[in-house]
């Protein structure tokens, strides 16, 4: 599952990169108001996408933020990682059956499609899809 902290760190990207070309700075307000994040939680996903490197910092009245990497550089999985995500492991009985087995075969597998659709899904792709028009969801 991807939680909130993730979705909205994704969002904060996809429109920092949506807006890249733009000399302005992007505050905080714009997103937490475009998208419905809440402001003190956009500040410490800020904090993190500061320290990966990803996003600057500009002070003053006309500040915010503004990306520095190229969009097509970060994929969707870089971002939730950098955010914490990781694969919660999968339930088990602790009894090795074999509907158990197969089970965990299956949530491996789901958990694998994750990681591979996640780290092929670039910035870039969305913010041309978002340049576009196109508020259809990715699918690969």
């Amino acid at each position: 599952m991807i939680s909130a902290r993730v979705h909205y760190a994704c969002l904060a990207m996809l429109e920092l990169a949506s807006r890249s070309s733009e000399e302005a700075p992007i505050s905080l307000r714009e997103i937490s108001d475009q998208h419905g994040v809440p402001g003190p939680f956009l500040v410490q996903i800020f904090r993190s996408l500061r320290a990966a490197g990803w996003v600057q910092s500009v002070r003053g009245s006309q500040g915010g933020y503004r990306l520095l990497v190229r969009p097509e550089d970060v994929s969707l999985l870089e971002i939730a990682e950098t955010m914490g995500y990781q694969d919660s492991g999968n339930p088990s009985t602790g009894k090795t059956t074999a509907a158990e087995m197969m089970l965990q075969e299956v949530w491996e597998e789901m958990s694998r499609a994750s990681r591979e659709i996640l780290s092929s899904v670039r910035l870039s792709d969305l913010a041309e899809r978002f340049h576009r028009g196109e508020a259809s969801m990715f699918y690969i």
